[in-house]
């Protein structure tokens, strides 16, 4: 029994290692990736645009964290940024997959609410979510700034994005705790900077 349990402790400090040497890796090598993609939010917002997010899973759910940040507040009281996550009007979702493919769940919205003044970032631990990256494509065709948040070698999505932010990892799991964090670093950037416009 405490054998077992000095494994789970041992599993537990690894783990939190390995997040942690994959933050500093991004550190060492993606801080003006970062900073580029905060810059283009505050431009799009100064533009009178808005930011558009998406991804599946466990990246569907950041893409409605950072929505919710930006739309509410992430650490001060000021005027609320327009940003919309793809992910949460199960109406649209279901008719779009039923009706024609779930390929084009994210594309078909896009289509329909995108326009040249505005962000989307597609968010893909792999880089190869063929929805995820139909959808960058649609973006770029109405004239939005697309960002790729991905991981591993990036994928489909690295190559079709024009700002890539790729977690040096293959394991999810990493990837996507990368993802959040550099989210919040992203909301933090153009909160100051906006607020301290105005």
């Amino acid at each position: 029994m405490a054998g077992g349990a000095d494994a789970v402790r041992k599993q537990i400090a690894s783990r939190l290692r390995e997040s942690a040497g994959v933050k500093e890796e991004i550190a060492r090598k993606s801080v003006g990736e970062i900073k580029a993609i905060a810059e283009l939010i505050i431009g799009a917002y100064r533009n009178g645009g808005k930011v558009v997010l998406f991804g599946n899973g466990g990246s569907a759910a950041d893409a409605q964290h950072i929505a919710a940040e930006l739309v509410g507040k992430f650490l001060l009281k000021r005027q609320a940024f327009p940003a919309i996550a793809l992910t949460t009007n199960t109406s649209i979702l279901t008719s779009i997959a039923n009706d024609d493919s779930y390929d084009e769940v994210f594309s078909r919205q896009v289509a329909a609410l995108v326009t040249e003044r505005d962000v989307v970032i597609g968010i893909s631990t792999s880089g190869d979510s063929v929805n995820v990256v139909k959808a960058v494509e649609m973006a770029k065709q109405r004239g939005a700034k697309t960002v790729g948040l991905t991981g591993g070698k990036g994928g489909k999505l690295a190559e079709v994005a024009d700002l890539v932010l790729t977690v040096p990892s293959r394991s999810t799991p990493r990837i996507q705790e990368a993802h959040i964090t550099v989210g919040h670093i992203i909301c933090e950037i153009v909160e100051k900077v906006l607020a301290e416009s105005t």
